[in-house]
């Protein structure tokens, strides 16, 4: 088991390394889970079975088929998705610590006070 969580973390990309995002590797991901089932379909509808029993049964197959053929596309997931779970926990972080008051304060800048006719009458119809 130490060895395996060795291997990942060797073989896991460096933070210069670009990666596809998390929205990407998804659709990827996804995409190929549906055409695996849209080829198992079709294979078992050639075999003569009907549509409806073709779809069940290929879902079925299609499950560990995928686990087995896409392994390094869900490696890649993972590491999207822990990408993206370390990068909110960051932001999460950054924005507990400005509300708390230890952080840095970006600057706003003030807000522009207007006298035009249209903006007090679009402010009217926002009551």
């Amino acid at each position: 088991m130490a060895d395996r969580s060795y291997a990942r973390r060797m073989t896991s990309p460096t933070p210069t390394e670009r990666q596809p995002g998390l929205a990407a590797t998804v659709a990827l991901y996804t995409a190929a889970r549906v055409a695996l089932v849209a080829l198992v379909t079709a294979l078992l509808m050639v075999a003569g079975a009907p549509f409806v029993i073709a779809v069940l049964v290929a879902l079925i197959v299609a499950l560990p088929l995928s686990m087995v053929l896409f392994r390094g596309l869900r490696a890649r997931l993972e590491i999207a998705l822990s990408a993206t779970r370390e990068r909110r926990a960051r932001e999460r972080e950054a924005l507990r610590a400005r509300l708390r008051g230890d952080g840095p304060v970006p600057s706003d800048p003030p807000p522009v006070a207007s006298d035009e006719a249209s903006d007090r009458e679009a402010d009217r119809g926002q009551h």
